[in-house]
């Protein structure tokens, strides 16, 4: 290509000045960033919904889903175990029902455990060993409704949501503005610098 193509191309091309694309990586920058931050506190103000619902014995189940929903539907919302020991998401009043439902039940099953022994032994007072008691209090226990010690699955009072990589929203929008404004800057640049040079 000869000085006189070159030079009719960088007629062309020179009025594309690369801060044009530096003003609008900082302008789209700016916006991703606001929208980062606003799918943030969105997670926050629902999360602190599920926990209100948790506290009143509300519709956990609902706000779970709406958070859930949300997270993993937009970036910048994690609310995954990660490097943490703990899950990000417990539910400290929902365990504590459920704790005193089992210890409720021991408590019942004390009571007739109790109730089994006294009425077995009047039945046959005459066996000190108690070998043949052993039958009628476990056939009395499964009559009267004993049952064993519930345990609490984890997954009733403890959860964590993965945030989207990119979500087609504002944030996730700005965000590809953001690196093709960045990368038209360098690009324009190069050129910008490159016909300079070899018009001149």
């Amino acid at each position: 290509m000869d000085k006189k193509q070159l030079h009719h191309l960088w007629t062309k091309v020179r009025p594309i000045k690369p801060y044009y694309f530096l003003a609008a990586f900082l302008v789209s920058g700016v916006v991703c960033f606001v929208a980062l931050r606003h799918n943030n506190q969105t997670m926050v103000k629902l999360r602190n919904d599920v926990y209100a619902a948790d506290q009143s014995n509300g519709n956990v189940q609902a706000a779970l889903q709406t958070l859930q929903s949300y997270v993993v539907s937009h970036m910048n919302t994690g609310l995954s175990t990660g490097t943490n020991v703990y899950p990000p998401i417990q539910l400290k009043y929902t365990y504590d029902r459920l704790q005193q439902a089992a210890i409720q039940s021991t408590q019942s099953n004390s009571q007739i455990y109790t109730d089994a022994q006294h009425y077995c032994e009047q039945q046959d007072s005459t066996d000190f060993s108690g070998r043949n008691r052993v039958p009628c209090i476990e056939q009395y226990v499964e009559s009267h409704g004993g049952t064993k010690p519930a345990t609490i699955p984890t997954a009733l009072y403890e959860f964590d949501f993965v945030a989207a990589k990119w979500s087609p929203d504002l944030a996730g929008w700005s965000l590809v503005a953001t690196v093709l404004f960045f990368v038209l800057f360098i690009a324009t640049s190069i050129l910008d610098y490159w016909f300079k040079n070899r018009v001149d």
